[in-house]
């Protein structure tokens, strides 16, 4: 047996000896490995091409929007769409744009957030939690214009007593569902992120499961739950083929004079189905216009962008 031992110690003793001159190696960075650095090279190479083509895209946009901004300032934002150029604004785009984000905040976000706590804290972790997480995460990657068809055969066809067909209660409840696996998914990593001395804490001064959950462990993941949360509203915001599917006009139609409730169940467009019809007219005057619209959407979804980080900011100094 003692032989035994000491010819396996003498057959690993090179692997030990190699690995750990490469471990060596690899902390003091003696050794220069090629394929590393090439493929240190190839992501740099790539990051600097997507950078490149990124910022060539938005100079190329904001140049093209200029003319209009100069030229019309604040009246592009409060004029409705028209059929000609010169009075066409996209006042109607954000005003159905802010509707069907209304929509995501009422139902998506409480939905997502109890879904989440459910699954992460009270879920035993059994295989039907397990299947149910992977396949909510799976719905998370599906895309979008697939939700667009369940938004027309279940809103807009099938519940057309309830939503009055395709109209902004149809499209905001499609985008709900679009984004709420996203928002069990961030949120459900936010609570995961909470460490157990925080639960632990808790039941030691003899709180109830729901009394450590409700002052202890969403307070921690609130950070990460409001930035889930705000760059979910900015992906459901650049949406635009569930919204083709679901009613969203191309044209152009009257602003409309009936109350909220009458309008919620009436013709409507967003900022991005805006930018998609006129980037599809054939007169090139409309071009300067869809520049100018997606100038607009791309300060609104990064200012969405900003305001997570301000809110993140604000709950990790306060916890």
């Amino acid at each position: 047996m003692t032989s035994d031992r000491s010819a396996l110690a003498a057959d690993l003793a090179p692997a030990r000896s190699v690995t750990s001159a490469a471990v060596r190696d690899a902390l003091h960075g003696r050794r220069f490995r090629p394929g590393d650095a090439a493929f240190q090279v190839a992501l740099l190479l790539t990051l600097v091409i997507a950078l490149g083509v990124l910022l060539t895209l938005m100079i190329q946009v904001t140049t093209d929007a200029l003319p209009v901004f100069r030229d019309r300032g604040l009246d592009f934002l409060v004029k409705p769409n028209s059929s000609l150029p010169l009075n066409a604004g996209v006042r109607q785009g954000l005003v159905g744009s802010v509707e069907l984000i209304g929509f995501v905040l009422v139902f998506a976000v409480p939905i997502g957030i109890g879904a989440a706590v459910y699954l992460e804290e009270y879920a035993p972790d059994t295989r039907f939690a397990r299947l149910l997480s992977t396949n909510i995460r799976n719905l998370a990657g599906v895309p979008s214009i697939m939700y667009g068809l369940l938004g027309l055969a279940v809103f807009a066809q099938t519940l057309r007593s309830i939503t009055g067909g395709t109209t902004v209660i149809a499209g905001g409840l499609t985008l709900a569902v679009l984004v709420l696996p996203i928002v069990i998914i961030t949120s459900a990593e936010a609570l995961r992120a909470v460490p157990g001395s925080i639960r632990e804490a808790g039941y030691g001064v003899g709180a109830t499961k729901w009394e450590v959950i409700r002052s202890h462990v969403l307070p921690s993941a609130a950070p990460g739950i409001v930035t889930g949360t705000v760059l979910t509203v900015a992906r459901a915001l650049g949406e635009t083929a569930p919204l083709l599917l679901v009613g969203s006009l191309l044209g152009f139609f009257a602003p409309g004079t009936g109350s909220f409730a009458d309008q919620l169940r009436g013709p409507y467009t967003a900022l991005p189905t805006l930018i998609f019809g006129w980037a599809t007219q054939p007169n090139t005057d409309y071009r300067a216009l869809t520049a100018a619209a997606i100038v607009v959407l791309l300060a609104v979804l990064l200012s969405l962008q900003a305001m997570a980080i301000v809110l993140r900011n604000r709950y990790e100094r306060r916890w």
